[in-house]
């Protein structure tokens, strides 16, 4: 192989990790152009050494105060939701692996998110998860479409572009999964200092 991928685990391949859709490639059990990453004339590692650039302005120039990037070994920031038919969280017995499918009308995004759950509360009905690719969601049976949901927070690692986040304070901030490259709002209700960077929790989230 003289190609390797970014190293992002989006699950857009379909494979869990960077490094399982290479196990899987060199196998012959995946294509390379499974990657949307993939291209032949990228020499080996490459991609690695080239990060997001963040402007600090989003696709209408709202600004933003941080990027809400993945916590270590997960693939994008963790979403916390809450579907607007909670009772379907217990009636399907949603848990932890498993793939639901909906859109945060709460919120008013018009882009379907393909989610793998983290936890499932059968009391609240709150659903934590990942944001993952669609092939997980395409020729498998087993998802669960919720049709609809709040989103209720984020949590991930905070990438200070303009200023860091503070405690109690509803701050604009990007999701760094975010399809529209739309900037949010929320308050940070929970700063965590850890070697990786600032880990944090964003509830109340408004798309601006």
């Amino acid at each position: 192989m003289v190609w390797t991928p970014p190293g992002k685990d989006c699950g857009a391949c379909g494979a869990e990790s960077c490094d399982a859709f290479m196990i899987l490639a060199e196998s012959g059990m995946k294509n390379l152009t499974a990657c949307p990453y993939y291209h032949k004339d990228v020499p080996a590692c490459s991609c690695r050494e080239l990060p997001a650039s963040y402007s600090g302005t989003d696709v209408c120039n709202a600004p933003y105060d941080f990027v809400l990037s993945a916590l270590p070994n997960e693939p994008s920031a963790r979403k916390i939701l809450l579907p607007f038919r909670p009772d379907l969280v217990e009636r399907e017995e949603i848990k932890k692996g498993d793939i639901v499918l909906g859109r945060p009308a709460g919120a008013g995004c018009p882009v379907q998110h393909v989610i793998r759950v983290l936890e499932a509360d059968h009391i609240t009905g709150l659903i934590t998860g990942h944001v993952v690719g669609p092939a997980f969601s395409r020729d498998n049976t087993d998802i669960v479409d919720l049709k609809m949901y709040h989103m209720i927070g984020f949590e991930g690692v905070a990438r200070v572009v303009a200023r860091p986040p503070q405690f109690g304070i509803r701050h604009p901030f990007l999701p760094g999964f975010c399809m529209m490259d739309r900037t949010h709002t929320g308050i940070v209700n929970m700063i965590l200092e850890k070697s990786y960077g600032l880990h944090v929790r964003v509830e109340g989230i408004v798309i601006l």
